[in-house]
């Protein structure tokens, strides 16, 4: 939007106005949700599948305050639908819901594994114990106790 130097606003065209080759005005249903720049694309395709007049009947019949959903919403469809013409954003969800399927499986047999195998950690701890059992009785064989003065300590374990 820009102003002129008569004080006259001019008002850049929407996508849809654009598209359509036709003057915007300034209560066009379509310029809030097709802007101008990607506005073009979006209800180029919106209209190939839907047609102008059914999107301006469709916006007249919404709330303002669920337009821009519903705009949302007709350019996924629209896009979904040029690119699979029989099933449309079916497909899509046919794809996400295999997905999530085999997903699923996934998860429960890496869980499966997990819960039938020995955690690491208690293996190690339970081999930390045993071993260090024995490094004591070997360590100690012989040392003085009770205030012996390690001689024969000493001649078990020469000091090199």
């Amino acid at each position: 939007m820009s102003i002129n130097a008569n004080s006259r606003i001019i008002i850049e065209a929407c996508g849809a106005c654009k598209f359509l080759q036709k003057r915007c005005l300034d209560d066009c249903i379509f310029a809030p949700y097709f802007d101008s720049n990607e506005g073009t694309a979006n209800f180029e395709s919106v209209h190939r599948i839907f047609g102008a007049n059914n999107i301006c009947k469709l916006l007249t019949n919404m709330p303002i305050e669920k337009r821009a959903d519903v705009v949302f919403t007709l350019c996924l469809e629209a896009r979904a639908r040029l690119q699979d013409p029989i099933y449309g954003c079916i497909s899509e969800i046919y794809t996400l819901q295999n997905q999530v399927i085999t997903l699923e499986a996934e998860l429960s047999s890496l869980q499966a594994q997990v819960d039938t195998q020995q955690s690491p950690l208690d293996e190690f701890d339970s081999n930390i114990g045993s071993s260090q059992q024995a490094a004591d009785q070997r360590t100690f064989t012989g040392a003085p106790v009770d205030g012996g003065d390690g001689e024969e300590f000493a001649r078990e374990f020469p000091i090199p």
